[in-house]
């Protein structure tokens, strides 16, 4: 579906994308976190075709967009992260003038939005969009990408500035999407929603690609696993950490786990509690970020 292949993007001589080699497949939701300033919407605008490569090749559905843009274009979706409506025009009417952009039949056309609008759960078609609230704005912005049923969704911040419930929202729409065989690449800053929702994962540090995978392997190469023992005792026990009327224990290990259940077992102590956490995306970005 996406290829870039030593990917650089300078501007004054500087690199905002520094040899980038990026390979999604169809089907796949892909996120890409990173600083402001990373690279991330600049490698996202050269995949829709919007600006060039300083250097490299960027191949989507097997065209270069260097020279067959324009056949690409129309199975695209972009969604900038600032993406201001025409407010004297109603949600309706706004989207019927995109439609005829993408040439459209108006009753093709009129078919959609309402889906859309309806599955987006926006029922307010005829309100003036200026009158919107900024998540029902990002809706509309979201069926505007959706309307001419374009294979790739590319998405710069869906959820920027929304509240938590419709944040919510648009983050379980999107695994819709995926269920209906959309293939979407997307940058955001919750990485909650990145870890939760994506693939895989790319992280990018002043334009560098540091890692792009599943976060099973993201873990496993970046992260800690920590077991944790919660358990109970009639004597006080200064070894053990007291925590709201239980001891507890934690090890990153699993044999000094299970000496501590055989322990448990030995003194006739009751075991309360056995959980094992893993590193979450953002202690892993954190470790990428501050790290030399």
């Amino acid at each position: 579906m996406i290829q870039l292949t030593d990917v650089t993007k300078s501007y004054n001589n500087t690199n905002v994308v520094d040899r980038l080699n990026l390979q999604i497949e169809s089907g796949e939701i892909i996120g890409l976190i990173g600083h402001n300033g990373a690279g991330k919407s600049t490698t996202l605008k050269m995949i829709a075709g919007l600006i060039e490569p300083t250097s490299g090749h960027v191949h989507v559905m097997g065209h270069d967009m260097q020279k067959e843009s324009i056949k690409v274009k129309q199975k695209i979706g972009y969604l900038p992260e600032e993406s201001p409506l025409y407010e004297a025009m109603t949600a309706q009417q706004y989207l019927l003038f995109f439609s005829e952009l993408y040439q459209l039949p108006r009753r093709l056309a009129l078919q959609r939005i309402d889906r859309l609008l309806d599955s987006l759960g926006l029922p307010e078609k005829h309100k003036l969009t200026g009158e919107f609230s900024k998540g029902m704005k990002r809706k509309t912005a979201i069926a505007r990408t959706l309307l001419h049923d374009p294979e790739l969704l590319i998405l710069d911040e869906p959820n920027s500035g929304l509240d938590p419930l419709t944040s919510f929202f648009i983050i379980n729409y999107l695994t819709t999407l995926k269920r209906e065989g959309k293939t979407i690449l997307l940058s955001a800053h919750n990485l909650f929603h990145v870890e939760t929702l994506c693939d895989r994962v790319g992280i990018l540090k002043n334009g560098k690609l540091l890692v792009f995978d599943n976060m099973e392997v993201i873990r496993s190469k970046l992260g800690k696993r920590e077991y944790q023992v919660i358990f109970q005792a009639e004597q006080k026990l200064d070894t053990y950490e007291y925590v709201h009327g239980s001891y507890m224990f934690r090890a990153g290990e699993v044999d000094a786990i299970a000496k501590m259940l055989e322990t448990i077992s030995a003194n006739g102590w009751t075991l309360m509690d056995l959980s094992m956490r893993e590193s979450a995306l953002e202690e892993i970005y954190v470790k990428l970020m501050t790290s030399g």
